[in-house]
């Protein structure tokens, strides 16, 4: 039986993107398609953008309590063997909906696929490749190299391991990633699948501490760890306040030792595997770009 996929693209007060993402997706060259916006009750014209494309997607504008819940009452709808969202700033390239439904038929075992993406930024002017890497799926305890718009999963599998958590507000899709990674392969597919747009209004770098946060409790919730790296970062963050993606994380002294207590006390029913995680991340290198760092805070200070 052919596969038939499913695209769920929440939004709110997107409209500036909105129309761009809809039209990557009704442009794809895949006939058996359900795609619904879910719209949070937007007053910023979505909702006169989206009669536009009547009769070509459904749609429903009310306060659906975020993306994450939209998510998960639109996938416990949907009628699709495949699912997937794409959110209403970034962009599905073409070929790409057929591609993944080729590679559920070419790995019957996989519960997803996911394929290559880049980050561009909010006039689609390309910024550089996002990180996807074949083994993310095995890395997933360390960090997410997932591009959430370039991954599609079964139906079957997305219901088996519980959906998606409506409390969440950021990580549900690396929390998502690793349920399922539990139940079966997650297999890459190489090519490139999506565009991730970057932009100040952006999730994920709007509200990074959140994200930070969000990110290491779904680290605690699966792996019963947080790696040094995410402590350091959100440490960082909370020093500077560099969003570190435009603003490249910049190394600190202070923060590199603020991260022992803070570590310890995340991890606290695993302190000597954070030992050696904080202790690894020191070189005398790397103490003397933290050192020039904070001798360049001080100094700006003076």
């Amino acid at each position: 039986m052919k596969n038939t996929l499913s695209i769920v693209t929440p939004t709110l007060g997107m409209a500036e993107y909105l129309g761009r993402a809809i039209e990557s997706v009704l442009s794809q060259d895949f006939a058996s398609l359900d795609y619904l916006v879910a719209d949070g009750g937007s007053s910023d014209g979505t909702v006169d953008l989206l009669r536009g494309f009547e009769g070509r997607l459904r749609w429903r504008s009310e306060n659906d309590g975020g993306a994450a819940a939209a998510l998960q009452r639109a996938f416990r709808e949907a009628p699709g063997s495949i699912l997937g969202w794409l959110n209403a700033d970034d962009i599905l390239l073409p070929g790409a909906l057929a591609q993944a439904a080729q590679a559920f038929e070419r790995y019957p075992d996989a519960v997803a696929v996911f394929g290559g993406a880049s980050w561009v930024d909010q006039n689609l002017r390309l910024i550089r490749p996002y990180p996807v890497v074949a083994d993310a799926a095995r890395r997933l305890s360390e960090q997410c190299l997932i591009c959430q718009p370039a991954c599609f999963f079964r139906a079957d599998a997305y219901h088996a391991c519980g959906g998606i958590d409506p409390t969440l507000h950021s990580a549900f899709d690396y929390d998502l990633w690793i349920r399922l990674a539990r139940l079966g392969p997650m297999v890459y597919i190489p090519g490139e699948w999506a565009w991730s747009r970057m932009h100040p209004g952006n999730k994920s770098l709007g509200q990074r501490q959140q994200a930070f946060e969000e990110g290491a409790q779904v680290l605690r919730r699966h792996f019963d760890y947080v790696p040094f790296s995410w402590i350091y970062a959100r440490r960082v963050h909370r020093i500077d306040g560099r969003d570190q993606f435009f603003e490249p994380l910049q190394p600190s002294l202070r923060a590199y030792f603020g991260c022992l207590p803070e570590g310890l006390a995340t991890n606290h029913r695993h302190p000597l595997r954070y030992l050696q995680d904080w202790a690894s991340q020191f070189g005398w290198r790397a103490a003397g770009r933290m050192l020039g760092r904070t001798r360049s805070e001080v100094k700006g200070r003076t």
